[in-house]
């Protein structure tokens, strides 16, 4: 089946609103931990930073994959991610049972 650019606009337009509010958010937190105090959980503060800039790292590959067409499209089977999961993890790269299997 030919890919239909026309009818997959509203939905790219809304995924991408849904990254972009991501990354904002994820930008803030980010911001935030920078601003905390050091303690002695500063390993807990570092394994936060870490996972923060993964997830936007995960958000730009998101915005990549809209940009060649490839995005809902589910890395390990080939087929779609549920609209469901995309609207809860805009940026995911698997359905749910691929990542089951990742894990």
């Amino acid at each position: 089946m030919p890919f239909d650019a026309a009818r997959a606009e509203p939905h790219l337009h809304e995924a991408r609103q849904r990254l972009e509010h991501a990354r904002t958010s994820r930008l803030a937190q980010l911001q935030a931990l920078d601003g905390t105090e050091p303690s002695a959980d500063d390993h807990l503060l570092a394994a936060r930073k870490t996972a923060m800039e993964r997830v936007l790292e995960e958000i730009e590959e998101a915005f990549a994959r809209i940009e060649d067409g490839t995005y809902g499209t589910c890395l390990g089977c080939a087929r779609p991610v549920p609209a469901e999961r995309l609207e809860i993890l805009p940026y995911t790269r698997h359905c749910v049972a691929c990542r089951r299997r990742a894990t």
